[in-house]
């Protein structure tokens, strides 16, 4: 059972998401929080697999809750929730830890996908974050051309995992797709990481989709 402690300050949206959520009978909402502060305060006492976090919150936004979730829980993952036009704060968001970034307004399927894959180590972006964020970070045809220049570091194989990691894809899923053993995949992404000098799986997803090694929607 994935155990999600969900904070949003809007009753409406916490009643939705947590809806779409629990159709899911592997994943329980175990605790509402409507503010930043609660949500640590209930992370703390649960100790969920995933504190799904809005950005925007009263007393304790969900950025500062993240990291303060990072230095005290450490082994609970965060997934930060976002409407469209806040994207933004995805570099922040990765600074303090967080391993997905969902919209609320997406599609059931994709709040679901998202939370059991960081449940099961790995990292989602949706895809419609993740090309809003690589455009506001500039030129695009520049950075794709720099992201795919960073990629010739990588073999073939390298390259295909990587694909696999910005589809939120966990090590457990890239093996069977790739019918390779797990700690396999867990040494090719660890020397991707390496390589390109990328601390975590989210940043390895964006450099993915920068690269066109992911398609939107896909």
């Amino acid at each position: 059972m994935i155990r999600v402690v969900l904070a949003d300050d809007e009753p409406a949206i916490r009643v939705g998401v947590a809806t779409i959520l629990t159709t899911d009978p592997a994943i329980e909402v175990v605790a509402e929080a409507g503010d930043g502060s609660q949500a640590v305060e209930l992370v703390r006492r649960h100790r969920p697999d995933i504190a799904l976090l809005d950005i925007r919150m009263p007393r304790l936004d969900g950025l500062s809750a993240a990291a303060e979730l990072a230095a005290v829980v450490p082994d609970v993952a965060v997934i930060m929730l976002t409407t469209f036009d806040e994207d933004e704060y995805v570099a922040q968001a990765l600074a303090v830890g967080a391993s997905g970034f969902l919209l609320k307004a997406a599609d059931p399927r994709e709040l679901i996908l998202g939370v059991r894959a960081v449940a099961d180590g790995a990292a989602f972006l949706s895809p419609r974050i993740a090309q809003r964020v690589i455009t506001k970070l500039g030129d695009g045809l520049v950075r794709s051309r720099t992201a795919r220049t960073r990629l010739e570091q990588l073999t073939s194989r390298e390259r295909e995992v990587l694909a696999f990691v910005g589809r939120g894809m966990s090590n457990h899923q890239i093996a069977r797709s790739l019918s390779l053993a797990e700690g396999t995949v867990k040494a090719h992404v660890s020397a991707i990481l390496l390589r390109l000098g990328l601390n975590n799986r989210v940043q390895a997803a964006i450099l993915a989709y920068e690269a066109g090694l992911v398609n939107d929607g896909k």
